[in-house]
């Protein structure tokens, strides 16, 4: 998502950053570049005029003209309209209230992701510790009610699915009595996919809506979709008062207009993003995280939040006394590999590291990464034995063939895993536990290679 927009964006300022002077002249040609970036990423005209105008008129101030920096004014402008973009709103997650237990309802078209997205935002609100129970409305879809029964499994959560009872709203209106009765803070309702014009289905939501009160209305819109999904988006708020949005398949190859544009569409926040499959890849929506990453200035607030999420205290601890003693095996090198894996696809993870996007070479490496291959490292060490895992030293010829043919792999391939390993060793023992992660250089010679990417 925004690979391409993100791209064109930087090399407007680096064209800017290559001039002798700032001009009008030149603030117009580097204008007409973003808004051509723009409109091909899909973010609405209307969007797109209002800002770049704005733009403009900041940009070509006697402040800016004259500054001995010109490019990095540019950009400041630019990363703050792009903020506006997202009005003022408060971001990220669900607003405070006080009703109790706090309802949302999910709405939203068929196959837009509304009863997974229910279920990954069970998951994020047990990890903030809240207590949420589940409930599908969707009678007409088959084995809607069954697919979030096995999700609310997956996650440990609590469904209400009473026997035989297929009315959306008397389902609706026994899970809130439900929550109540058990001690939940919060139920998630999901609700069947419909057009906005199918008046006898908006009826029945219309009707969900006044057995329940919810306290949130959270519209989930399928962000590979484009403009369609902001246009969809905006008749639902229209008929049923969204109180936000949640974009999901933001992992996506979409062009990421839709997120630019619905704010100043639609007239509500985005609350959540779907980042990827897994239940856990729901984040609340962060603007300013959105906007750096674009610019090419990294996400490291969210890389860390990653990590400490991936990493215990106590495994972190451990991983910082074996760095100091000069203890770090080739285990703790497969565990770490793991671990990075679990903060989510690698590209993704990389993408968050600042200055990785101005760094062609390097970027270029990061999307070529296959994943695949860290499953070839693990088998390699896999092949070892104990001995060897916790002591590479001992590791001679012989046993690099052993190991080879053990993981269905070549020498050369063991050579370079060994390799890598040891280039692990000096940066963590330079850098220190998991802060080698900072220093895209180094993490991407780590990655490189046949071995990993």
């Amino acid at each position: 998502m925004f690979e391409s927009l993100s791209t064109r964006l930087q090399d407007v300022f680096k064209s800017i950053r290559g001039g002798a002077r700032l001009t009008e002249e030149s603030v117009d040609v580097a204008l007409r570049e973003i808004r051509l970036a723009l409109l091909e990423a899909d973010v609405n005209f209307r969007v797109v005029k209002a800002f770049i105008e704005r733009v403009r008129v900041k940009a070509v101030g006697d402040e800016v003209l004259k500054s001995l920096t010109p490019d990095q004014h540019v950009v400041r402008i630019v990363r703050d309209e792009m903020l506006a973009l997202f009005g003022d709103a408060p971001q990220g997650g669900l607003p405070p209230t006080t009703k109790s237990p706090r309802v949302v309802l999910m709405l939203g078209l068929q196959g837009s992701g509304k009863t997974t997205t229910s279920a990954k935002l069970a998951k994020l609100l047990m990890k903030q510790g809240r207590h949420p129970m589940l409930v599908s409305t969707d009678v007409r879809r088959p084995a809607a009610i069954k697919q979030l029964s096995v999700l609310a499994q997956q996650i440990g959560g609590r469904v209400h699915d009473p026997e035989g009872e297929m009315d959306p709203v008397v389902r609706a209106q026994g899970a809130l009595a439900a929550t109540k009765n058990l001690g939940f803070d919060t139920l998630i309702v999901d609700t069947a996919g419909r057009l906005h014009i199918d008046d006898e289905l908006m009826g029945e939501l219309e009707a969900i809506k006044r057995a329940v009160d919810p306290s949130d209305m959270l519209y989930v819109a399928d962000s590979m979709t484009g403009q369609d999904a902001v246009k969809s988006a905006g008749e639902f708020h229209h008929r049923m008062g969204v109180s936000g949005v949640v974009l999901t398949k933001m992992d996506g190859d979409a062009r990421g207009g839709a997120a630019l544009s619905v704010v100043g569409v639609v007239g509500v926040p985005i609350a959540f993003v779907g980042v990827g499959e897994r239940v856990q890849d729901l984040e609340a929506f962060h603007a300013d995280r959105l906007v750096s990453r674009m610019l090419g200035m990294g996400d490291v607030l969210s890389l860390i939040e990653r990590a400490e999420e991936a990493v215990d205290d106590e495994t972190r601890a451990k991983l910082e006394t074996k760095v100091r003693l000069d203890d770090f095996t080739l285990e703790d090198f497969r565990d770490q590999l793991r671990t990075i894996r679990k903060m989510g696809p690698l590209e993704q993870v990389l993408g968050m590291i600042p200055g990785m996007g101005q760094l062609k070479e390097l970027n270029e490496q990061r999307k070529n990464i296959d994943e695949s291959q860290v499953g070839r490292v693990e088998a390699i060490i896999g092949s070892m034995t104990i001995a060897e895992r916790r002591n590479h030293t001992i590791i001679n010829g012989s046993r690099r063939k052993r190991i080879a043919k053990g993981s269905g792999t070549t020498v050369e391939e063991v050579n370079r895993v060994l390799k890598q390993f040891a280039e692990m060793r000096k940066m963590l023992k330079a850098m220190g536990g998991m802060a080698g992660m900072k220093n895209p250089r180094r993490l991407m010679g780590m990655l490189k290679g046949r071995g990993i990417s």
